[in-house]
């Protein structure tokens, strides 16, 4: 039986063997290409110049002896060439990689790879905008929905939890569907489910809704890093997929942007009655589904991954994919002239794809459904379960620690750090009480607010509470004889073992859980607001999207630096080294006594550590073959999100306790994952299977 990779290739003005030479030579068993195949253009990492003809330049080392670089991609491809004719126990998917290559080489980078990226970097950075949207709502969420401690916890848990199932998800279904099907469809949920989230009146409906969108959004990190890298040629792949991780970046500072702009502006909404409000928040939330909707927009022109398609025996579509490739670049470049030589790409039809084929043609459209679906199921668990093979049992589980090891300390200090600094600003806002005892105020009219103040074993007679706020105030053993309260608005505000007679409270929200052990004598409540209500903007929130910012921007140098020398240092030593200077970076926080150097040392450890995730993700792309890529990936993602949900459970836990544990578990986690690190190979110049 002939090889299936046998003639996969064939060439305009070739008839030969599958693999003719490079050049102009007549071809013997090489790669086989017209003679007249105009010059590659081999250009710097990010050089994207266009329309330059070089072809009439004279190479400036052409009189020192130093190969021109089309010389050195030549002999490479040669290279490659006689190795796949020489080892005749090469593997089919060793073949189709280094084939695939160089066809990439001959498409160039260029237009087409750039505007992908755009593409695909709005769709990261809609990831990193649905991290920060429910901690930026909450605030004003908490009130509007009256939600408790534990819904408060419910919420932002779900957060992270709905991404993890959607990143193992949509990673499966992509490495059998597609990259870019599933990308659309996973975003397509994320936007829909989004819009509706903020509408949402409930407390059930709105942390539903989030649900479902986060298991949108959790697919686009496994597929979009799979879905770029196959349209990247190996001497591009390590620093662009390192300029793709910048979006994830924009994304923090999109969201703080948007979210200073626009919570604390209470005017930006609308009301139908009593029973449906649109505050500013519910705007935030529409507004941080725009990447989302931008990118799913610019998706349905995008063509889907042709090494995706030949890995499942689509090889037409391929060929035409790559071709739309190699055309665009070179036009832009201004060189229409350059033929896309490639003819014909023959790949080899799987098992898998006549399985479901045979399965399909028979029953009822329903039991066709039912039958495709538990096999869809069935291929994309035997491919999780490929993981852990032989071959790749130890790649996963050296990735896995990383991963794990870097999630639980990043997450676990990006919850820790505002919280420290919310801790502080309680403490010192609590030095700051005032404390009155047995007061006697008679005839009184209280016409401006009260705040920060604990009333003990006081007595009001006949005292009027007019059109004010009461923030953090607390009135104990006190008597309030013959008083009204009217128009009033409250936070953090009770009453605890008073004594409350002939009182009345008019259009107030104070409830029966704001009187603790409290004794009621012919008093009455009327027209009191009924659930919660959202009324002023708390200070300390405002800080909250300023942290946030100066965190997002802080990752700026680390992201410049790591792409940049991505190829140049090695994916191994970029990794190991940020981990290790991030565990380094944590002790300093036992220095920290102060908001501005928490702030600090937050920005530092954030532009430390984006080093080590952009050659984490560079890396995870390297190691595992296409067929199981997204899936690795999707799994080695959702294996990150179980461990940001430990991280920030384990880190909040302490805060007001000690720093000493938190700085521990981050230390011990990097420098645990930054000595695996160094284990792993260096894939700078493999070519992706």
């Amino acid at each position: 039986m002939s090889d299936p990779y046998q003639n996969n290739y064939y060439h305009q003005g070739r008839g030969g063997d599958a693999y003719g030479t490079y050049g102009e030579g007549g071809g013997h068993d090489g790669y086989g290409y017209q003679v007249d195949y105009p010059a590659q253009e081999e250009d710097a990492a990010s050089d994207v110049t266009e329309g330059h003809d070089e072809e009439d330049q004279m190479y400036e080392g052409e009189y020192q002896g130093i190969p021109h670089p089309d010389e050195q991609k030549a002999a490479q491809r040669a290279a490659r060439t006689k190795s796949r004719g020489a080892a005749s126990a090469a593997s089919e998917l060793q073949e189709l990689s280094e084939q695939y290559e160089d066809i990439m080489e001959d498409c160039g980078h260029g237009k087409f790879q750039w505007t992908l990226f755009m593409v695909l970097g709005l769709a990261l950075m809609a990831d990193g905008v649905e991290c920060f949207v429910v901690a930026f709502v909450l605030p004003s969420a908490e009130k509007d929905l009256c939600l408790s401690n534990a819904e408060k916890g419910m919420l932002g848990l779900v957060v992270f939890l709905s991404m993890m199932v959607g990143a193992f998800l949509w990673g499966g279904l992509a490495d059998k569907l597609g990259r870019r099907k599933c990308l659309i469809v996973a975003l397509a949920i994320n936007c829909v489910f989004a819009f509706l989230s903020s509408f949402a009146q409930g407390y059930g409906f709105f942390l539903f809704f989030r649900l479902l969108s986060g298991i949108g959004i959790g697919g686009t990190v496994p597929i979009v890093y799979t879905y770029f890298s196959e349209f990247l040629q190996k001497d591009k792949r390590g620093e662009h997929l390192s300029w793709l991780c910048m979006f994830w970046m924009m994304g923090g500072i999109y969201a703080s942007f948007t979210a200073w702009g626009i919570i604390p502006r209470y005017g930006w909404g609308f009301s139908m009655g009593t029973e449906f409000q649109f505050h500013s928040w519910r705007v935030f939330v529409l507004v941080a589904a725009l990447p989302a909707i931008a990118s799913l927009v610019g998706l349905t022109f995008m063509p889907e991954s042709p090494r995706f398609l030949l890995e499942n025996a689509k090889h037409d579509e391929a060929w035409m994919i790559l071709k739309q490739v190699h055309d665009t670049n070179w036009r832009a470049k201004g060189q229409p002239e350059k033929v896309f030589t490639v003819t014909h790409i023959k790949a080899p039809k799987t098992a898998e794809d006549e399985f479901i084929e045979i399965q399909a043609a028979t029953g009822t459209p329903v039991q066709r459904w039912a039958v495709r679906s538990l096999t869809l199921c069935k291929l994309v668990l035997k491919n999780v379960a490929s993981l852990v093979s032989a071959e790749l049992r130890y790649a996963t589980l050296f990735m896995a620690i990383i991963w794990f090891c870097m999630a639980f300390s990043y997450y676990g200090l990006s919850v820790w750090f505002p919280d420290m600094i919310k801790h502080l600003q309680y403490e010192e806002y609590d030095s700051k009480v005032k404390v009155f005892h047995k007061e006697r105020v008679e005839n009184f009219h209280f016409n401006f607010s009260l705040e920060n103040q604990v009333h003990k074993e006081g007595e009001y007679i006949r005292d009027k509470f007019i059109n004010i706020e009461l923030i953090s105030v607390k009135f104990e053993d006190s008597l309030f004889e013959d008083c009204r309260f009217e128009d009033i608005r409250s936070t953090d505000t009770t009453f605890e073992n008073c004594t409350i007679r002939s009182t009345v409270f008019y259009n107030t929200d104070l409830w029966e859980e704001r009187f603790i052990d409290c004794k009621m004598e012919n008093t009455t409540f009327e027209l009191n607001k009924r659930g919660c209500h959202l009324d002023a903007l708390e200070e300390n929130d405002v800080l909250i999207y300023l942290v946030s910012f100066l965190g997002s921007l802080a990752v700026l140098p680390g992201n410049i630096i790591s792409a940049l020398f991505m190829d140049k240092i090695g994916r191994v030593r970029i990794i190991g080294g940020s981990m290790l200077i991030s565990a380094g970076c944590t002790f300093l926080l036992f220095l920290s006594f102060t908001q501005s150097a928490i702030i600090a040392l937050q920005c530092l450890f954030y532009g430390v550590s984006v080093a080590a995730w952009n050659g984490i993700e560079v890396v995870t792309v390297e190691l595992y073959p296409s067929s199981k890529r997204a899936t690795a990936f999707g799994v080695l993602n959702a294996l990150c999100k179980l461990a940001a949900v430990l991280g920030s459970s384990i880190f909040a836990s302490f805060v007001g306790i000690t720093k000493a544990i938190p700085i521990l578990l981050s230390f011990a986690a990097l420098v645990g994952g930054g000595l695996v690190a160094l284990r792993l190979p260096d894939t700078r110049e493999k070519v992706l299977l």
